[in-house]
């Protein structure tokens, strides 16, 4: 009896909560800042060990903490221990990691840099399974006054409509605007649909007068700028 009462101390003295209160968080690893989410295990595994198998759950390609925006309730649910209020939390946990990286690299938003508004969106547009694309309105000073989803295409495709494009910006006053779109393969490299699309665009925004800037597509952890690459 003894014996297993100083098991369970150990136990309960090794765990995340305690390892945080002695090292901080920076020590802890990704399963044992999920574990202190989880709070509780299950008969026979501790939070540690179902927070491991929820980071293997998307896979080798989304392993880890960016897999749970991968992943389905559902799925979460398949893990034994996880219940559909800690599955809700994990998703909560991921979109919160998001935003967070969002707010950062808005500290340093230059729409006239590609780079950081590429970091700007980066994280909240390379997760997405289907293209999606932005119009970005600016002012004549280049500040961002307004964002508009133009589609939400395939898992390959999204369709772009001038029409709607120079409506949205002349509706917002925009005095520049600029495109900006996922691909969910993760290679941001431009199609051929794409480069027609942008380049289709940007004569009509030479005769509406209002210049498009930029088409930036963001992949994973990297991204393509038609301005960059001398397609405008």
């Amino acid at each position: 009896m003894q014996d297993k009462h100083n098991t369970q101390n150990k136990v309960h003295k090794d765990g995340p909560y305690e390892k945080y209160l002695e090292r901080g968080a920076e020590q802890l690893s990704d399963a044992e800042l999920l574990a202190v989410i989880l709070r509780t295990g299950t008969v026979g595994e501790d939070t540690v060990s179902i927070a491991g198998r929820v980071l293997a759950l998307p896979g080798e390609h989304r392993k880890g903490i960016l897999g749970l925006h991968h992943v389905s309730l559902k799925e979460l649910m398949s893990i034994r221990g996880i219940g559909q209020v800690k599955a809700i939390k994990l998703k909560c946990i991921a979109e919160l990691s998001s935003r967070i990286a969002q707010e950062r690299a808005r500290e340093t938003l230059q729409i006239t840099s590609p780079a950081t508004v590429a970091d700007y969106y980066m994280e909240r547009l390379r997760h997405f399974e289907r293209e999606k694309v932005f119009l970005l309105m600016m002012d004549n000073r280049n500040h961002l006054i307004a964002e508009h989803v133009l589609s939400e295409g395939t898992v390959n495709a999204a369709l772009i409509s001038p029409r709607e494009i120079f409506l949205t910006a002349l509706r917002n006053s925009a005095v520049y605007i600029m495109l900006l779109h996922n691909h969910p393969g993760g290679d941001p490299t431009p199609g051929e649909q794409d480069i027609l699309a942008t380049r289709r665009i940007r004569e009509a925004s030479v005769l509406i007068e209002i210049p498009l800037l930029d088409h930036i597509i963001i992949g994973d952890k990297k991204y393509f700028s038609f301005k960059e690459m001398d397609y405008l």
